[in-house]
């Protein structure tokens, strides 16, 4: 949607002059007046969902030229959110908080002017007296009968939710529905964090032999992306990486990385020794290994499917950074789906207790690079390997935290590895990010074609939303991961099933 009106062009209502022409856009239909040609935005209703203002507290605010309709049932539903003390709660409490400082300008039953736009946002009594097909002792059919109602009266009306199902209701009964799509990404075209450029032999060995090189000097070669194939120069995005192919010998290659802030490409070469017991198996490997163990990237991304090494990578450089060279104070891993889901309170024992079977996967990886096959110890150690983990958990150098109440914490000097990261929404991602303390290093993972939240997918979640945000900034990195390394098997069924 618009955030803002555009220069020249002003709010109409509902009923067009017949002389004018229509045109339509993709967020506002516009109309041209014969006249002076001056372009008119008409007014639309765009009726939100309970799960969008849950979703995103400042929906309200993202229709700036149009007018908002929150049913009353809405808010009836906003007030049984707000005692949770998890993400809904809280999205519940701060959208209660913003109609109550609204009431002040005027009566939200008549719709209050909040822009200098034509925005205005409107409570809606839920009064329905029109014949409608569903049933109205169901909240979410008020809801649908609001939309339905405007729509009647010949109003250009929106629904807009985040609930498939609802939007099938909607459509079956003639009114346009829509996702909510402020913080949307295309997915599709998410950057994967290198691309592939093919250059004469000698350059690849220059860049090796002086060890950095002008941007400049790649500039006139054609570089394509790894997932669309589209070709293009070389762009000078901070810590992104390239491929470089010898054009005449397939086997010659190099891997360099835009050094940020600087305008020049650096050559990177694999790390020689297994870091706590774990080797790169191939180049997208060997880029998230470096991102990882450079101290000056305080945030990476890891995405791709299950078994391309996102979570062991990261728990391998988090525990070489805590173990060996000690540059962090403790390694914190957490996985998403149980705190900022439902509170842990009424499961037995205490917070380890309470977590240990939502951290399995994480105490499997550590498990691995402990054991005799990770060869992470790198030292003798007759100890079996569960008494090592134990250890390592009671000497507070691995910790496992729920997220629930992460907010108004902060978080230094620490090794941040949270898992699972595509079930996170951007506001939520934003919660755990703006935690972090000075030194502190935080790695977000996940696979955003396995999403298990009911409102998020591939394009909305948090940690596609992240990796679209953070592109160019010296101080993140993101690699998309796609070869399959856990297994022979694994790699089969990832590719044939």
């Amino acid at each position: 949607m618009q955030a803002g009106m555009q220069e020249g062009v002003r709010v109409a209502t509902d009923a067009a002059r017949p002389s004018e022409e229509r045109t339509q856009g993709p967020d506002l239909e516009v109309r041209e007046t014969a006249p002076l040609g001056e372009k008119v935005v008409v007014r639309k209703h765009f009726v939100l969902d309970t799960n969008v203002l849950l979703h995103n507290p400042e929906s309200v605010f993202k229709f700036a030229e149009h007018e908002v309709v929150i049913p009353l049932t809405v808010i009836e539903e906003l007030d049984r959110f707000k005692k949770n003390n998890d993400e809904t709660g809280r999205n519940a409490r701060q959208v209660i908080r913003t109609l109550d400082e609204l009431r002040g300008r005027g009566r939200l039953f008549e719709g209050v002017s909040w822009n200098g736009h034509g925005g205005t946002i409107r409570i809606d009594r839920c009064d329905l007296s029109s014949p409608f097909a569903l049933d109205l002792d169901q909240a979410d059919n008020r809801i649908l009968g609001v939309a339905h109602a405007l729509h009647r009266q010949g109003r250009r009306t929106v629904f807009i939710s985040k609930d498939i199902n609802a939007r099938v209701k909607c459509d079956a009964l003639g009114i346009p529905a829509e996702d909510f799509e402020a913080d949307r990404v295309d997915a599709d075209w998410l950057r994967t964090g290198y691309a592939e450029m093919v250059v004469p032999g000698a350059l690849v060995d220059e860049l090796y032999a002086e060890r950095q090189l002008p941007i400049e000097r790649f500039g006139t070669f054609a570089v394509s992306s790894p997932r669309g194939g589209r070709e293009a120069t070389l762009d000078a995005v901070p810590n992104e990486y390239v491929v470089l192919q010898d054009a005449e010998d397939a086997t010659h290659t190099g891997l360099a990385r835009v050094l940020a802030d600087t305008g020049r490409l650096i050559p990177i070469v694999g790390a020689r020794k297994p870091i706590f017991g774990v080797m790169a198996r191939n180049v997208q490997q060997t880029m998230a290994l470096d991102l990882l163990l450079d101290d000056d990237v305080k945030l990476v991304t890891l995405i791709g499917p299950a078994g391309t090494g996102k979570t062991l990578l990261a728990l391998a450089a988090g525990l070489h950074k805590v173990m060996r060279e000690e540059r962090f104070e403790k390694l914190l891993a957490a996985r998403p789906i149980m705190p900022m889901g439902r509170d842990i309170g009424y499961l037995p024992g205490g917070k380890d207790e309470k977590l240990s079977t939502w951290m399995q996967p994480i105490f499997d990886n550590v498990a691995y690079l402990l054991s005799t096959r990770g060869g992470g110890s790198g030292e003798a150690d007759s100890r079996p390997m569960e008494q090592r983990l134990d250890a390592l958990v009671a000497s507070g150098k691995l910790v496992m935290e729920p997220l629930t109440y992460i907010r108004g914490r902060s978080i230094p000097h620490q090794f941040m590895v949270v898992d699972e990261a595509q079930n996170l929404s951007p506001h939520e991602v934003k919660t755990i990010v703006s935690r972090v303390g000075e030194g502190t290093k935080i790695v977000l993972c996940g696979d955003i074609g396995q999403i298990d939240h009911p409102y998020l997918d591939a394009s909305s979640n948090g940690l596609t939303f992240l990796i679209d945000r953070l592109r160019g900034y010296r101080l993140a990195g993101h690699v998309t991961l796609a070869r399959t390394e856990r297994s022979e098997l694994a790699s089969l069924a990832a590719e044939v099933l």
